[in-house]
């Protein structure tokens, strides 16, 4: 049976209509069937309408009786309670709208967070904003008229819901809640959820923005993890993602490889280009090694010329020698950059999972291990880790880390050998040499320990050291009366190279005293060809301070005339594999040399000189200078003095 406005209601006729709160009856078909006066001044005349356009259907039909507190939708302004009873026997519904003093309450809670502008207020009930302060709505990029009404949800990200509805009263502390901006952008907040007042059914949030903490911490996490130049992961978290690969390869019997990827020529590359170039250099070598990093490879950057991999799942060690040569491959064609295409090529070491090693650092070391060994014997190819790399490779690392502490600890030591003239027999310069006396070792052989801080880059260090004590002592042979000599000093291709040398031989000149007519720098061939203008510019800046400059180990490389004839250089010397070879074709090319040198007004210097025989011929050719143990073997400082004696030089 359904109700019209004619039928008896089941209330007093008077009472119904001197009811001062809006009183209407709803029969189940969802229609107003008739409103009090009260309802008519709220509502408008609006019997035979259907009450879901005023009321959302969930508010007043899901129990027989209930209480709750909504802002209505915007045919109804303001906040009211929503009182439903449900009239079985007559198949009504009789629903009291009492308006609330919500408004009222809340502007004074909303006035007094207002002060604080970096946490908002928000008002709602089961959901829906029933009011806000300006500080929450802009915190969305909205005004406050704009969410009112506006199910709190909307404003959140989708996978956040859960963390909005697990809120708990009070809670002092709630993880960040993502939420989305009118423009789309996230915002990031932490919300404390209370009680209003005495009434449960509705909440109060305070909101609090958090998004620029939000994005440090996650900077953060970026910077903890990922390396800035290239984006690529860090060791740190190479290192996580290789532990738990292990972990799960321990239980699953999973077979997998660990490369460790060096960029070949790179110091060189760096020292001659400079470090903007070296830079952008490693982020195209990042970009290219991204191409190879699929679903079961992870790529990370070591630091600097040196990556990692990590290939999963494999079922052999061909598997990972495949991918090391395709990794190889990909960099047979140029890097290009700043519109200049570069040939480089990277070396690849390898160990395997579980056969070379368990742990983190085991797998790592070795695959460090063969990738050093290939890059000594044959770069641009790749090498698996065998036993017999270890001992040799704790070596390089012992002496690493205990040339670090040589220079502080005095161990070092500058040995000199004399240079004599042929013609006239007299010694005319010493060339400086370091020796290195280890506490433990005994003598260390500099062709044990110069490739390794050239390596590392200390032998940048290492040779201004030299340098240094070579002018300090032949200042001091001066002052002891004797007749000044040249002394001669070697620069590796990583002092050459840098953009201060000339700045810094000044300093070191000038400290010492030393006349700069009495230092020769020694650069090798092959250093004077790699960057001709450069070199060019470089060598006439020294020569402007008055200091010689000799081409060491000449006859090895690949020099040209045209260079040379360019070349501010007053020396060359003859490399000692073209003397103790006596060989016919080696003397042609010394009798080259020699003639080649004095046609370009330059001395000539031949060294590792033996016998006799070799200075005969020498002598023969019009060799200017010699130098070798048939005279004298490098001597410390103080054994010297004989040979000044002897040759009357004082």
């Amino acid at each position: 049976m359904s109700y019209t406005s004619e039928k008896e209601l089941p209330i007093h006729e008077w009472l119904y209509k001197h009811l001062n709160d809006p009183l209407i009856f709803v029969n189940e078909e969802h229609l107003i069937v008739r409103c009090n006066p009260s309802a008519v001044q709220l509502m408008g005349e609006v019997e035979g309408s259907s009450v879901d356009i005023f009321f959302p259907r969930e508010k007043w039909r899901h129990a027989k009786e209930s209480h709750q507190v909504l802002h209505l939708n915007k045919k109804l302004k303001g906040t009211f309670q929503l009182k439903s009873l449900k009239l079985e026997e007559e198949a009504l519904y009789a629903i009291i709208i009492v308006p609330v003093s919500i408004p009222e309450e809340h502007r004074k809670i909303l006035k007094e967070w207002d002060q604080v502008r970096s946490e908002g207020v928000v008002i709602h009930e089961d959901g829906v904003i029933v009011d806000c302060d300006s500080t929450f709505a802009h915190l969305f990029g909205h005004e406050p008229e704009d969410l009112r009404g506006t199910e709190v949800y909307q404003l959140v990200d989708r996978k956040h819901h859960q963390r909005v509805t697990n809120l708990s009263m009070n809670d002092e502390e709630s993880p960040p809640i993502k939420g989305m901006g009118k423009n789309g952008n996230a915002v990031f907040v932490e919300v404390v959820a209370h009680r209003y007042a005495q009434n449960d059914l509705v909440r109060v949030a305070i909101v609090r923005d958090v998004t620029e903490r939000v994005h440090n911490e996650k900077k953060i996490e970026f910077m903890s993890y990922f390396d800035e130049m290239t984006d690529l992961p860090n060791r740190l978290y190479f290192n996580e993602i290789l532990s738990q690969a292990i972990q799960e390869a321990h239980g699953n019997g999973e077979k997998f490889a660990v490369h460790f990827i060096d960029i070949d020529y790179f110091k060189q590359i760096n020292d001659t280009l400079g470090y903007t170039f070296g830079d952008k250099l490693l982020q195209a070598c990042a970009s290219r090694l991204k191409k190879t990093n699929g679903s079961t490879t992870f790529v990370a950057r070591l630091g600097g010329d040196e990556f990692l991999m990590l290939q999963r799942y494999i079922n052999s060690m061909e598997e990972a020698e495949n991918h090391a040569q395709s990794m190889i491959d990909t960099f047979k064609q140029p890097v290009t950059i700043d519109g200049y295409d570069l040939f480089t090529t990277i070396s690849v070491g390898l160990s395997y999972y579980p056969f070379q090693g368990t742990t983190v650092d085991e797998l790592i070391k070795k695959a460090d291990s063969a990738m050093y060994t290939v890059k000594e014997t044959q770069p641009n190819s790749f090498m698996s880790y065998d036993t017999s790399m270890t001992e040799k490779f704790e070596n390089m690392l012992s002496i690493e880390t205990n040339l670090r502490k040589a220079i502080e600890r005095d161990e070092l030591q500058v040995h000199y050998q004399p240079q004599k003239s042929i013609l006239t027999g007299k010694v005319v310069g010493m060339e400086a040499l370091i020796r290195w006396h280890h506490p433990t070792r005994g003598v260390v052989s500099p062709s044990e320990f110069i490739p390794i801080a050239e390596k590392n880059g200390l032998i940048v260090e290492i040779g201004e050291w030299v340098m240094r004590e070579a002018c300090i002592q032949n200042k001091q042979w001066q002052d002891q009366g004797h007749p000044p000599v040249i002394v001669g000093v070697n620069l590796s291709a990583l002092q050459f190279h840098q953009k201060d040398i000339v700045q810094r031989v000044k300093r070191v000149l000038k400290e010492t005293g030393l006349d700069p007519h009495y230092l020769e720098l020694e650069i090798t061939e092959s250093m004077a060809m790699s960057n001709e203008e450069y070199i060019i510019k470089t060598l006439n800046d020294l020569r402007n301070l008055g200091v010689h400059v000799s081409i060491d180990d000449f006859g090895t490389g690949y020099s040209s005339l045209k260079y040379l004839s360019r070349f501010p250089v007053s020396k060359l010397k003859i490399d000692k594999a073209f003397i103790n070879e006596n060989q016919e074709q080696n003397q042609a090319i010394v009798k080259s040399i020699i003639h080649m040198s004095h046609s370009l007004n330059m001395k000539v210097i031949a060294e590792g000189v033996e016998t006799a025989e070799q200075l005969a011929f020498l002598k023969a050719e019009r060799c200017d200078e010699m130098q070798g143990y048939y005279y004298s073997r490098p001597l410390p400082p103080e054994e010297l003095s004989s040979i000044f004696t002897r040759d009357h030089l004082h």
